[in-house]
């Protein structure tokens, strides 16, 4: 593939695990026309396009869905003129066809991927996998200047047939889509290399929908590969957008099958993070993945040496000394990827008095500093004081920026320390996101005492999510008073609402849950 500025790329595979519901459009198919005196177009169908990629897998199937006739009397409609089969051998039969739409977007939208009147062919995608599809110069000039410069222009050529080798065929489509129907039509397949389409053709608008597909859809799973999209399309509000889950869900991001499929200058980008939220451990054993993911790359066995050589630099924006002693002498020194100096110059480094010089960073990451949200103004003890006995104490929340909630902030004995245990969960609409299982000491104070989850949880603004806790513990202890409905922490507003799952007296006035710490 050839990018925007005429660098070669390799084929990406893209791991963007995204939810059916989740698709931009911008309009809906047209109104039907008059049928009367209209003839009916035989049955239309569909061929599947397969686009490959390293791991052959599909990448789109029937982009354009068929739809069932209301009757056998029901006359053709616009919309099934817009699902074109991709063999390009539909074309309108009825000589009166115009004046069954009302509107020039409804009978420009006929045209789309139209044999009809069609003086300009595209041949579109890799040798061997090429599609042709049809199209009108005067539309598509109208759509994009580079079509204009290329049809209208100075150096204009007159070339009935076009190659375009570096644009996947349903990317291409996707882009046609747009500029004949004003439909953006996008999936989680073909997102990537339809905005590559819409950089390369400058179809700015198109790329904006692409772009906000892809802010929706982002996760941890796929945050890292998106990275090194972002900065190779000059996006800079999508690489912004990345680095914000990346640093809060370092662990996951680094864990996730995408991480290895990213290029060196993006692996060293992140290697060198300071504000990674992660263990140091697991950037090490995330850049072993990535070098053996290299090595198959480049076609070299997979043996220690081999990563080492692939790894290269970035090997040295490991912080190794960093990690706890533990973690070092059973993972990293035995791992065979360091030079047997470099393995007794760190072993120096954590028991010795006078310490080696080394070329690994020695200062630990800032990670990120948590923010707290405390919805309660006071809190209290009474003579019969909070009880627990196994029931649920439960408050909902929602946010209006994304955040990632890392763990509450929970209250503990009013009469002396103790030992509580709690369970933690986080919910949205019923589906479980988060949980853990933990214990923590309480001094006797009025303090809120942190407890964590496992991994911080994405929180996407606009929608109501559940906070819940189950205490076992000493029954004596602090609750707050004076509940707040909103509380402004930084630049994140949060609400509060009461749950239908607590069954143990928490609410938006009192209770317990007293704060959530988070990440933003």
């Amino acid at each position: 593939m050839v990018d925007a500025k005429g660098r070669n790329m390799k084929c990406l595979t893209f791991f963007l695990m995204l939810p059916e519901s989740v698709k931009s459009k911008s309009s809906k198919s047209a109104k039907k026309g008059n049928t009367s005196g209209s003839s009916k177009l035989p049955p239309v169908c569909y061929e599947i396009i397969a686009l490959r990629s390293k791991k052959k897998k599909k990448m789109s199937a029937e982009i354009f869905p068929t739809k069932k006739p209301a009757s056998s009397t029901t006359t053709t409609t616009v919309q099934q003129y817009q699902q074109q089969n991709l063999n390009n051998n539909n074309t309108v039969q009825n000589c009166n066809w115009q004046g069954l739409y009302s509107t020039i977007r409804e009978r420009n939208s006929v045209m789309f991927n139209n044999e009809l009147m069609a003086d300009v062919h595209f041949v579109v995608g890799q040798p061997g996998r090429t599609q042709q599809l049809p199209g009108h110069r005067y539309v598509l000039a109208v759509g994009s200047s580079v079509f204009h410069a290329m049809f209208y222009g100075e150096l204009a050529e007159n070339k009935d047939e076009i190659l375009i080798p570096d644009v996947e065929p349903a990317a291409f489509l996707a882009m046609l889509k747009y500029i004949y129907c004003d439909e953006i039509d996008l999936t989680a397949d073909t997102v990537l290399a339809t905005l590559y389409a819409a950089k390369k053709y400058i179809v700015p608008h198109l790329a904006r929908a692409c772009v906000n597909f892809l802010e929706t859809s982002l996760s941890a799973k796929n945050a890292c590969v998106l990275l090194s999209q972002s900065c190779l399309f000059e996006e800079p509000e999508l690489t912004q957008r990345c680095w914000e889950v990346i640093d809060a869900q370092a662990e996951l991001a680094l864990r996730s099958e995408g991480f290895c499929d990213i290029d060196a200058q993006t692996l060293e980008s992140i290697l060198q993070r300071e504000t990674l939220n992660a263990k140091e451990i697991v950037v090490f054993e995330a850049a072993l993945s990535w070098a053996e993911a290299e090595c198959q790359r480049q076609e070299l066995t997979t043996s220690t040496d081999n990563k080492r050589k692939v790894l290269g630099k970035a090997m040295f924006l490991i912080r190794i000394p960093t990690m706890a002693l533990d973690d070092f002498a059973n993972g990293a020194a035995q791992s065979g990827v360091l030079t047997l100096n470099e393995t007794n110059d760190i072993f120096l480094w954590y028991t010795a008095a006078k310490k080696p010089e080394l070329q690994f960073a020695s200062q630990p990451r800032k990670g990120l500093t948590p923010q707290r949200c405390h919805r309660f103004q006071s809190c209290a003890y009474r003579s019969n004081q909070w009880r627990y006995r196994g029931r649920c104490d439960s408050i909902q929340f929602a946010v209006d920026k994304r955040v990632f909630i890392a763990g509450f902030g929970l209250y503990g004995s009013s009469c002396g320390s103790a030992e509580y245990s709690a369970k933690i969960e986080l919910k949205r609409q019923g589906i479980l996101l988060g949980q853990n299982l933990s214990k923590y000491f309480s001094d006797g104070s009025s303090n809120t005492f942190p407890v964590w989850f496992e991994y911080p949880v994405q929180i996407e603004p606009d929608t109501f999510y559940t906070a819940s806790v189950v205490l076992d513990g000493n029954e004596l202890s602090y609750f707050g008073q004076e509940g707040m409905t909103e509380v402004q922490c930084g630049k994140v507003t949060f609400q509060f609402q009461c749950s239908s799952d607590s069954t143990n007296g928490t609410g938006v006035q009192g209770g317990q849950i007293p704060e959530l710490i988070f990440y933003a």
